[in-house]
């Protein structure tokens, strides 16, 4: 697995300006947190055990850059203590964590297309762009990250089938703002290293 962070963004609730990025080298799965500029190592650590770690547990190694957040002793001892190998990428061999930069362009891109109206709404979308990001065919593995990590293909409003649509979903407005928001994810990642599903798959 590898991670970064993606900062500069607007100001929005509980002073977060940037984003942690999780990265499966394997399936490309994307697990993305809000942060603040002021984020510490600890911190990080908490948000991989509470958005990643209880989902899919250990990785066999951890790819990260030079940032001093990820880098610190907490790091190597917490890891070491778990029996997990931290490789840190070095000034020669930036591709080590080229996967993430990849990441980061496409997220970045992305959030600037569908928060262009309302730029302090990034944080609110960011479960809806990480589902996104995670539901399309990655250009390397041929699949989604949601299908390799699982060997399935996760329900949208537009799969579901039999009952009323407030039954399913309590209420028509909830499946009209996830279709409206997933949608307009489609021609940004279509423009990037994903392309959109044409199954029934993606909204």
């Amino acid at each position: 697995m590898s991670l970064d962070f993606v900062f500069g963004l607007s100001a929005v609730d509980h002073g977060n300006t940037g984003i942690l990025v999780f990265v499966c080298r394997l399936s490309k799965m994307v697990h993305l947190a809000p942060v603040p500029d002021t984020v510490t190592g600890e911190h990080a650590a908490r948000l991989f055990v509470d958005g990643v770690f209880r989902h899919h547990g250990l990785p066999e190694t951890f790819i990260s850059d030079r940032d001093p957040r990820l880098t610190a002793a907490f790091w190597q001892t917490l890891f070491q203590l778990l029996g997990t190998r931290l490789h840190m990428s070095t000034d020669d061999h930036p591709q080590t964590d080229a996967q993430t930069e990849r990441v980061n362009r496409v997220l970045e891109d992305t959030l600037r297309s569908v928060c262009a109206a309302a730029p302090c709404t990034w944080s609110k979308r960011l479960p809806v762009v990480e589902f996104a990001l995670n539901n399309a065919v990655h250009a390397s593995t041929g699949f989604t990250p949601f299908y390799l990590n699982g060997m399935r293909r996760p329900r949208v409003p537009l799969t579901l089938r039999g009952g009323t649509e407030s039954s399913i979903l309590s209420g028509g407005e909830a499946r009209k703002a996830l279709s409206s928001q997933v949608s307009d994810l489609r021609p940004v990642l279509c423009g990037n290293r994903w392309s959109p599903l044409s199954t029934p798959g993606w909204m």
